[in-house]
């Protein structure tokens, strides 16, 4: 299914080549469900020389897809929630790293789906899909829309299903999964919460940046003297921050009783490094695979190029994220 023109080879390439800053920014974000988000919002909110973020949209979230995977039953089943009071929490939860960067957040944040897609024939419209095309069709012929998608692509792919023109507007860049030549299953949260989601965003014609998860983004851990040192005296966003490391119900979730010897991954910085530094994420042009009903990545040479992500450099995003915050 490809809903827009099959793009040529050449556009599609030039579209994906590094975006020229300063960038318009949509960021798509599940922000209440682990706590990389915030961190990726912050940062890109802290960068507007180089990101011009134009809206924030909330994202539905659950985990009772894996409810049945914990023993014992965990003690907080906040996360298992129904992704509509996901969405809601995410909502909310962009308000509040707005407020503690004392920025505006009034007209940019918008509700995203309640639920997650049930077919490609039934997109479902909300307050992020009608803006996001809004947005996309003003854009100029030669200009892009960055949209940052740092959960399922729920919202995205619901607009692609309204108005599948977007695809020629915008620049999708996502987090998920294992890279495309990976054998392994992919059980990625981002991926696997609404696969009709993933697969419309994958059929649909639009230029997409993969940045897998596992194991790219995964190098970008954080522990807690590093948060202590650097992040918790940084005015209000530093604090709230740190208070959100220390009080990750995810934690419980692991089975971490301890912060000795632990760290925490912050998934969702590697959309915004690579929108301000494309060398702080290396990245190759490679045929978009298929994703086949046991949720493994197919090679296809004869799909569109995608732009994937094979490395990162840590230090120098960190040094980034950080050095703005203390600023």
């Amino acid at each position: 299914m490809t809903l827009a023109p099959d793009p040529d080879d050449a556009w599609m390439q030039q579209r994906l080549a590094s975006p020229r800053l300063p960038a318009r920014v949509i960021i798509d974000t599940d922000a209440a469900n682990e706590i990389d988000d915030q961190f990726a919002l912050a940062w890109a909110l802290l960068s507007p020389a180089q990101l011009r973020v134009e809206a924030v949209y909330a994202a539905p979230f659950s985990f009772a897809h894996r409810l049945s995977q914990q023993h014992p039953a965990p003690r907080d089943m906040r996360p298992y929630a129904a992704p509509a009071i996901g969405m809601q929490r995410s909502f909310d939860e962009i308000e509040r790293v707005y407020g503690h960067l004392g920025l505006a957040s009034a007209g940019r944040v918008k509700h995203g789906t309640p639920g997650y897609l049930a077919s490609t024939s039934e997109p479902i419209a909300s307050a992020a899909t009608q803006d996001l095309i809004a947005r996309a069709l003003a854009m100029a012929p030669d200009e892009a829309l960055y949209v940052l998608v740092l959960g399922c692509p729920t919202n995205i792919a619901s607009a692609l299903l309204i108005e599948p023109r977007i695809a020629r507007h915008i620049v999708v860049v996502w987090t998920s999964g294992y890279p495309s030549h990976a054998p392994q299953v992919n059980h990625s949260f981002n991926l696997e919460q609404d696969l009709v989601a993933t697969r419309v965003l994958l059929d649909s014609g639009v230029p997409l940046v993969y940045l897998p998860g596992f194991q790219v983004g995964a190098q970008l851990r954080i522990s807690l003297p590093e948060m202590e040192r650097w992040v918790q005296p940084m005015g209000a966003i530093g604090a709230y921050l740190h208070q959100l490391f220390t009080h990750n119900p995810l934690w419980e979730m692991q089975g971490v009783d301890s912060f000795f010897a632990h760290s925490w991954v912050m998934w969702d910085l590697i959309c915004v490094a690579w929108m301000l530094q494309p060398d702080w994420v290396p990245s190759a042009l490679v045929r978009m695979p298929l994703l086949d009903d046991q949720k493994r990545w197919v090679a296809a040479p004869q799909r569109p190029w995608m732009r994937e992500g094979y490395a990162l450099r840590r230090d120098a995003i960190f040094g980034d994220f950080l050095t703005k915050l203390q600023r």
